[in-house]
């Protein structure tokens, strides 16, 4: 035992102290006396009572966050969890410590092979993972906790709710696979109209002059069934590329105030006897629907084509619902369905029970030529057609369908405060008469002579000229007065609109007879023809264009 070498004096000092300080202990006064070379009084009360407060805010702060979270050990066992954690799992905290995470997150006994626990071993990094749980999305991330010398000693594992996230990232790739497609369909669009537009002008001349030729040859001729076979072929290219027209939106509509209602009562009988016995048709039309502004044959025909495909899609029978109802489209539809627009809308629902299909079927069957049915069943421009009709006459177009469900075609229509009109429409006589004359405008060499050879059959006498500056050179230079101007809708520097309002500054009365494969920004806005204007479509029959001249000659003020 060490001798004390301090005084004494000292020796009872310190003893007094000490002394002093027991007794101070005793009395509660201090908590800890340390001694006895350097004696401290330490009072611990207050670091107790600091502690407990940091302790009671980092608890509150812990239990404030929204996001789940666990404080884990080496093992990923559970020593802590927040409010949000037992909320998500609805478990009391007590029933989660201890246990693994993956028992609680995953429900399994051993990490899931994408759990972010097994790369974060390796790593010793942040690693995350995207987890469902029932209907919500969470974004589950694993935060390592190392110790000095970098080695794993726990983990924070956070698991947030991105379920709304998720949503606006499937709203946007919805929305993209939505304008692809509808770029798609219009580079496709604009591709058919250039070629059914040229071609439109080919079959007018292979139709013009082998109705002609038919005209010419006696009844007996053996050459007749030849040339009746050009003709029918020609035909049946026409009415393709009609629809090659209508997907392209390059027709020229005639759109008159319509009740859909009635349109759709007016066709019922038609499309049950289209669509079988086996199919039961239903008609839930709303009252007091308001008026569209459509062209009522093009109208017929969205009808026609839907209640077609949805017969074909059930060969085996089944129940065609066709709807109609006033709806009203907000914003948050419109932004999620690309080329809607918010407003009030006419609603055409054209539902069947059918075989239904998959959702890469159902991004191209608006595409022309694109057809699930077996090789000569069908071209593929039905419900291209309908596509474009509807996108041209400022409507929209949705498909819902899954495989084995059916098929609901959604056609908004927009509404129109216009008033119906009663119009009398003037009846061509079947006798054509002739002895006015006309001048022809027309940049096809083989169309401009098709039409003189026609019109001079009948009676007629024709000037030709190949461009709007040489007709009206003709009128206003050489003195020519025409009964009727024929003239193209779109040609080189001049269109057929232009022509005819400066003609008739001279001429007020003068008649006008419009004529296209397609109408670009003519006499037409986007593809829409005014009322009221004489227009005949190529190609036509000769036939055709003699009844539409004798009409419009017709309708002039004497």
């Amino acid at each position: 035992m060490s001798k004390d070498r301090r005084e004494p004096n000292e020796l009872v000092e310190r003893l007094a102290q000490a002394e002093a300080a027991l007794d101070a202990l005793r009395r509660g006064e201090v908590d800890l006396v340390v001694g006895p070379d350097a004696l401290r009084v330490v009072r611990l009360k207050p670091l107790v009572e600091e502690n407990e407060r940091l302790a009671r805010e980092w608890r509150t702060t812990f239990d404030a966050v929204k996001d789940a979270i666990f404080v884990l050990d080496a093992d990923q066992r559970i020593l802590r969890c927040n409010r949000a954690a037992e909320k998500l799992f609805e478990r009391p905290g007590e029933e989660l410590l201890g246990k693994h995470c993956w028992e609680i997150v995953h429900g399994t006994a051993e990490p899931i092979p994408e759990c972010p626990i097994l790369r974060m071993r390796q790593s010793l990094q942040r690693e995350t993972m995207d987890l469902s749980i029932g209907d919500r999305w969470f974004e589950v991330e694993v935060d390592p906790i190392l110790d000095a010398k970098n080695r794993l000693t726990g983990a924070v594992n956070i698991i947030s709710d991105i379920t709304e996230r998720k949503k606006a990232e499937k709203e946007r790739a919805v929305l993209h696979e939505q304008l692809q497609q509808a770029q798609k369909l219009e580079s496709i669009g604009r591709l058919a109209g250039g070629v059914a537009h040229d071609f439109n002008n080919i079959l007018s001349v292979i139709l013009g002059y082998g109705d002609i030729l038919l005209g010419k040859l006696h009844q007996q001729d053996p050459m007749r069934d030849e040339v009746r076979e050009i003709v029918t072929a020609g035909r049946r290219a026409e009415a393709l590329i009609r629809q090659l027209l209508a997907f392209s939106r390059k027709q020229t509509l005639q759109p008159q105030v319509l009740d859909l209602n009635e349109q759709v009562r007016n066709l019922e009988k038609m499309l049950r006897r289209l669509i079988g016995e086996d199919i039961a048709l239903d008609l839930a039309l709303a009252e007091d629907l308001p008026p569209v502004l459509f062209d009522p044959g093009q109208l017929d025909q969205v009808i026609i084509n839907l209640a077609v495909n949805s017969r074909d899609a059930m060969p085996k029978g089944g129940k065609l619902l066709i709807e109609t109802s006033a709806v009203e489209l907000d914003k948050a539809y419109a932004a999620a369905h690309t080329g809607a627009s918010p407003g009030e809308y006419v609603l055409l629902a054209v539902t069947d029970t059918g075989c239904g299909m998959d959702k890469e079927t159902a991004e191209k069957i608006f595409e022309p030529f694109f057809t699930t049915k077996e090789k000569g069943k069908g071209t593929g421009l039905g419900l291209s057609t309908v596509y474009g009709i509807v996108k041209q006459s400022g409507g929209n177009i949705w498909v819902y369908s899954e495989p084995g469900k059916g098929t609901t075609f959604k056609i908004y229509l927009p509404q129109t405060e216009e008033k119906q009109k009663t119009r009398e429409k003037i009846v061509a006589s079947q006798e054509i008469s002739g002895g006015e004359h006309i001048l022809v405008v027309e940049d096809e060499e083989s169309v401009r002579n098709l039409i003189k050879s026609a019109l001079t059959r009948l009676g007629y006498s024709v000037t030709l000229a190949a461009n709007g500056g040489e007709a009206l050179l003709l009128v206003e230079e050489k003195g020519l007065k025409p009964d009727l101007v024929i003239t193209d809708v779109v040609m080189p520097n001049m269109g057929g609109k232009e022509l005819i309002d400066r003609l008739r500054r001279t001429y007020p009365g003068l008649g006008a007879l419009f004529m296209s494969g397609y109408t670009d920004n003519a006499i037409v806005h986007h593809g829409v023809l005014d009322q009221d204007t004489p227009f005949i479509q190529k190609p036509f029959t000769l036939q055709e264009l003699g009844r539409k001249v004798h009409e419009v000659l017709a309708s002039k003020p004497s």
